[in-house]
């Protein structure tokens, strides 16, 4: 059985068992009310009669007796002992006789009783009596009565509108209940379909749409709408995380198989010239050594160029991790002086420019000082690598409470629609394939340390004009006391 059809029947339940304990409290108070007067009433007639209780001249029970609303009361009275049957005169005239009880039964059955006499139904009150006549005192019985045809019909009138009432109310409740019952368990339906539809496919885009009060339900929709908006999230992240692996597999897969081809060519050339027999080579011993010493340089340039590639990789690889590294307080002048020392030995054909140092004296950041070094050689490299004639520039600029180390230089310079792409691992312009030497690695381990730092780069850069690499750092405030 479904919730909403539990939950209709639980009300239903409840509101008939409160509606049968409604009708039977509206019903026994309207009972006696009706016949607790009655009842009085007969029983004040009877203390009435019974002290002027006595034969009249035609026989009969004394004058007909009324009550206070003019309803007609009935009387008599049957003595045992002489088996006579007194009747008021109301019941003569009517034709009326009640039953009576044994003599050895009537102290048993004194009280209230109702019965049916010819159709009619009567509220009869009985009791023992002495009845005085003229050859002394005899047991007796006497019976007050009154007519309850209409009490009976309002009652009766009364038990059939509760019990149809009650009936149509709980029909309708049901009914109710179980339409409003499925409106408001229908949000919950669409968290089944949209579960259903997430199970079966790939699509986290669809959400619940609700436009109902802020209740429980409410908060359920919004709680699933929430954790489908941080699955379609996540699984977009995992996408491009898969993505960006197969991408770095493939490119990693790429860069390496040309060194490890040169290497191996260069292996079985040299294994094929080492094992001729002497005078078999028509090369001569001084071109052999050539050819040798060529090869073995190829092999050292290609191995260097792997262990670059793999040190590369495994500092990409610690970023991907989350392992970070110490940080202190970096003195800026010094760093950036001897930066722009060993800069100056690197290989390069344009002209290396290093600006005015002396205003960072005394300014600091936090940071790791080998990787600070690290990330600036690989933006001075490019620059180099890019820039086959002109000039390279290293100066600072501060800006509020950050330093801008700045990095320009006069190359090839980029398109517009590049610059968004130049972090990315194996990333590297099409003009520049094959041509400028590198794995299109350095920059993304260069704005992973810049990231680390709590810093940003930004880049000027236009084609054929040159680049303008901007690092942004944040100044220590306070430096530390030397």
């Amino acid at each position: 059985m479904s919730i909403k059809l539990r939950l209709t029947a639980w009300y239903s339940g409840i509101l008939a068992v409160m509606l049968l304990a409604l009708s039977a409290a509206i019903y026994g108070f309207v009972y006696f009310n009706t016949y607790g007067d009655l009842k009085d009433r007969l029983k004040l007639q009877a203390q009435q009669v019974q002290p002027d209780m006595g034969l009249n001249n035609d026989g009969t029970l004394g004058p007909v007796l009324r009550g206070p609303a003019g309803q007609s009361l009935f009387a008599q009275v049957y003595i045992y002992d002489l088996e006579k049957l007194i009747l008021s005169t109301n019941m003569t005239q009517i034709n009326l006789e009640f039953k009576f009880p044994a003599k050895e039964n009537i102290q048993k059955q004194q009280g209230f009783s109702q019965s049916y006499y010819g159709g009619n139904p009567f509220l009869i009150y009985q009791q023992a009596v002495d009845v005085a006549t003229s050859s002394g005192n005899h047991a007796g019985v006497l019976q007050v009565a009154v007519y309850i045809g209409e009490q009976v019909t309002m009652l009766t009138r009364l038990k059939n509108i509760l019990l149809v009432g009650s009936f149509a109310t709980l029909i309708a409740a049901f009914t109710f209940g179980l339409f409003l019952a499925r409106k408001s368990m229908s949000p919950i339906g669409m968290v089944i379909e949209a579960a259903n539809g997430i199970q079966t496919g790939t699509d986290l885009s669809s959400r619940i749409e609700y436009d109902g009060p802020p209740d429980e339900i409410g908060r359920l929709i919004e709680t699933v709408n929430s954790m489908l908006g941080r699955m379609e999230d996540f699984y977009k992240d995992l996408e491009d995380s898969y993505a960006t692996q197969r991408r770095f597999v493939s490119d990693a897969s790429h860069e390496l198989r040309t060194p490890l081809t040169t290497i191996r060519g260069n292996i079985d050339l040299l294994q094929k010239i080492w094992e001729m027999e002497p005078g078999e080579s028509r090369m001569s011993e001084a071109e052999i050594r050539q050819l040798s010493i060529e090869s073995v340089k190829d092999i050292a340039d290609e191995s260097q160029r792997m262990s670059r590639l793999v040190a590369d990789m495994l500092s990409l690889a610690r970023s991907d991790t989350g392992r970070t590294f110490d940080k202190e307080p970096v003195a800026l002048e010094p760093m950036m002086t001897e930066v722009a020392r060993r800069a100056s030995f690197l290989p390069r054909q344009a002209e290396w420019s290093v600006g005015a140092m002396g205003h960072l004296n005394g300014k600091y950041i936090v940071g790791n000082k080998d990787y600070l070094q690290q990330m600036l050689f690989i933006f001075i490299d490019n620059a180099f690598k890019y820039t086959p004639s002109g000039v390279v520039t290293l100066d600072a600029v501060f800006y509020q409470s950050q330093v801008g180390i700045r990095i320009t230089d006069t190359g090839i310079g980029m398109d517009k629609d590049e610059v968004p792409h130049i972090f990315d691992r194996f990333y590297r312009a099409d003009e520049s394939r094959g041509i400028t030497e590198g794995i299109g690695l350095g920059l993304s381990i260069a704005k992973w340390i810049i990231d680390e730092h709590g810093g940003s780069v930004e880049v000027v850069t236009r084609q054929g004009e040159g680049t303008t690499f901007v690092i942004w750092l944040p100044l220590l405030f306070a430096p530390p006391l030397e």
